[in-house]
């Protein structure tokens, strides 16, 4: 069974092609445009790993995250934040809204695969 990863982000574009190199790699990917949406989606559907954007509308990625991983129904999913800010405090601040990891943007499709990999083999049980 594929692992399922829900991809937050409202670029059309970005979204699209992330979503065609995933899939290609076998992954099944749902989206959400949005942080409200994809608390929405990530309680429902309860996907394998998220890929969550930070600078989202309705609700930005650091706060989706802190509600994310407050919430014990989806609070072991891994989140990987994506931004385009590769600033240490970015990535210190990710973390702090309970992200797992951070990738910057444009993204380096096998460096996030290997994070995505290491992130999903730890959450299978043992």
């Amino acid at each position: 069974m594929a692992n399922r990863i829900l991809l937050v982000e409202d670029n059309e574009n970005n979204a699209e092609i992330l979503i065609r190199r995933l899939t290609r790699k076998g992954y099944e990917v749902s989206i959400a445009r949005d942080g409200l949406e994809g608390i929405t989606r990530a309680r429902a559907d309860v996907p394998d790993l998220i890929l969550l954007d930070m600078d989202l509308p309705e609700l930005d990625g650091w706060q989706a995250a802190q509600q994310l991983k407050a919430d014990p129904a989806t609070a072991e999913i891994p989140i990987i934040a994506v931004t385009a800010y590769a600033m240490v405090e970015e990535r210190k601040r990710s973390v702090e809204a309970g992200c797992d990891d951070f990738e910057t943007k444009p993204i380096d499709l096998p460096r996030l695969l290997e994070k995505m990999t290491r992130l999903l083999e730890t959450r299978k049980p043992a």
